[in-house]
């Protein structure tokens, strides 16, 4: 089996706290609320040293036996934070960035994304930032996408981000806007371009199964403990979840991801051990097993070994 790879997980770094802190309702200065915050969650706040927080995510790798990690800027003011730590451990991270298509200049950033940050794809909250993926709005920063043959992680379905919740910052979360049908004629007119639907659609389980038998440039990820399962009206177990996912995205288009986050929890081992249960619980083969565990994943984003 080759290398492990995780596709989903979030860098986190010491701006991205500081980012929420700032932003937050509560009372006390940016300085405080994070102290605060952090505390009460048992979240280390990461170094001011970006050079400390990249060489704890190498270590949390090394002990796992991850060979690559695909992390994400969360938030624009992390854009050049982590694009510096994929410039220092190329062979170890690929980035993502968060983005909101609807701003007036998508095209110009999201360029700038790619051909100066060096960052391979996107990530979008339709729900977050109200707008549905398929939106006329939206064109621009999916044609830069397309001409460039970048990743577009859509995220669709439940939406919680427990660290603003904890800052107090509103939610105001547009679910309607998080279907993954809406996907469908985008993907259609951006072929260039591949899609990954996060958390098998985080509750939107059959939608996925029909945005991904039409268009072969969607793909979906395993990230999370998936607890959305608990919504279901049929009582699903993990197993059951990739086996319906392999029954129309077949071992090529499924990711494994972890989601992982914040220390000291770190990367999520528990996670890769459950995923790895319910594959086997599924009767796949060490070939398919591999593809999702890396393989898909050094293809989508042209890892090398």
């Amino acid at each position: 089996m080759g290398p492990l790879v995780d596709s989903h997980a979030h860098y986190f770094s010491r701006t991205f706290f500081e980012t929420l802190a700032a932003a937050s309702p509560l009372p006390g200065t940016p300085a405080e609320r994070l102290e605060t915050v952090t505390a009460q969650a048992g979240i280390e706040v990461p170094a001011a040293d970006p050079e400390e927080h990249l060489a704890r995510w190498i270590g949390e790798l090394d002990s796992y036996g991850v060979g690559h990690l695909v992390t994400f800027a969360s938030v624009p003011e992390e854009v050049p934070v982590v694009a510096d730590a994929v410039r220092r451990a190329p062979d170890r991270l690929t980035g993502l960035a968060v983005f909101d298509p609807t701003h007036p200049e998508a095209r110009e950033r999201v360029t700038a994304l790619l051909e100066e940050h060096g960052y391979r794809g996107v990530l979008l909250f339709p729900a977050m930032h109200g707008y549905r993926i398929d939106d006329e709005i939206c064109r621009p920063a999916l044609e830069v996408l397309d001409a460039h043959g970048a990743v577009a992680i859509v995220h669709c379905g439940q939406l919680r981000v427990a660290l603003r919740d904890r800052f107090g910052l509103p939610r105001g979360y547009d679910l309607a806007a998080a279907d993954p049908l809406h996907l469908v004629r985008a993907a259609d007119r951006h072929r260039g371009a591949r899609f990954v639907i996060p958390h098998f659609g985080a509750g939107f389980l059959r939608e996925t199964l029909i945005a991904g038998s039409q268009c072969e440039n969607v793909l979906v990820d395993s990230s999370s403990s998936n607890a959305w399962v608990a919504t279901q009206p049929e009582r699903l177990t993990l197993a059951d979840v990739f086996e319906r996912a392999l029954g129309v995205f077949g071992p090529e288009r499924i990711l494994f991801g972890t989601d992982s986050s914040v220390f000291p929890r770190g990367w999520r081992h528990d996670v890769l051990l459950e995923q790895r249960e319910a594959l086997g619980a599924c009767g796949l083969g060490e070939e398919d097993r591999a593809r999702i565990l890396g393989g898909n994943a050094r293809a989508l984003f042209g890892l090398q070994g």
